[in-house]
């Protein structure tokens, strides 16, 4: 299935009776690579939990592709091609990277997991093992893993780079950047590495405050670092 193009109109949502992202519109274009950015706590996370059904909606629009998706619940959301791998990773500790992976297949068969192995072989070589005795960065491959396998058409990454170690961040950026590359999957990225951010995504968008502010590519970004500064807090890039 082909990469979809998802959708966004001035959604607003949060928790409970708290408002965290306010009137955010915006289209990734099926194929994109698309990187949201923002210093911690301006609402990149929740917007992410808020496309996967997680939060309280109060006003907006989500499609994918021909498919309003506002209504959906997470599970639904999924099956509708939402790929959502959390900033938790959300593994199963007490069950094997192959159970772990399995639950991912929405019904493929099991063949199907040579494509989880092929793409992180770590995996393979770790597949009887418990998730609880993985490291971070076997945790992260997994979690991805097991998103991919359910074949989306829109994926979102919330900070899959957050306390790996630089070898493991560069084998997991080669890996989106192939996903992104064979044209199944949009891919939007939240990360606080904003190098490996701007590396990766052709687009940024730039949340402060629950709403977005600035909209451009990534080498507008990388040139004016008086935003670079001013919204994400970084002196430079590309040093």
């Amino acid at each position: 299935m082909p990469a979809a193009r998802l959708e966004i109109k001035e959604l607003s949502a949060g928790y409970g009776p708290t408002r965290v992202i306010e009137n955010v519109s915006f289209t990734a274009e099926a194929g994109s690579r698309i990187a949201v950015l923002g210093r911690n706590g301006v609402g990149k996370t929740t917007l992410f939990a808020t496309l996967a059904g997680q939060t309280r909606r109060y006003d907006g629009t989500i499609r994918l592709g021909d498919v309003d998706l506002t209504s959906m619940d997470s599970a639904s959301r999924a099956w509708n091609g939402l790929g959502f791998v959390p900033q938790s990773r959300a593994i199963f500790p007490s069950l094997t990277v192959e159970e772990n992976l399995f639950v991912g297949l929405k019904g493929r068969p099991r063949s199907a997991l040579r494509e989880a192995y092929d793409m992180f072989p770590r995996l393979y070589e770790r597949r009887a093992n418990s998730g609880a005795k993985l490291s971070g960065g076997e945790q992260q491959m997994l979690s991805t893993a097991r998103t991919i396998l359910g074949k989306p058409t829109v994926l979102l990454l919330d900070e899959p780079l957050e306390g790996l170690a630089p070898v493991i961040c560069e084998e997991l950026m080669a890996a989106f950047s192939r996903l992104a590359s064979n044209g199944e999957m949009t891919i939007l990225l939240v990360e606080q590495r904003i190098q490996s951010a701007l590396d990766f995504a052709e687009r940024v968008i730039i949340l402060e405050r629950g709403r977005i502010v600035w909209d451009g590519t990534s080498e507008q970004l990388a040139a004016d670092r008086d935003t670079v500064d001013q919204l994400l807090g970084v002196a430079s890039v590309g040093h």
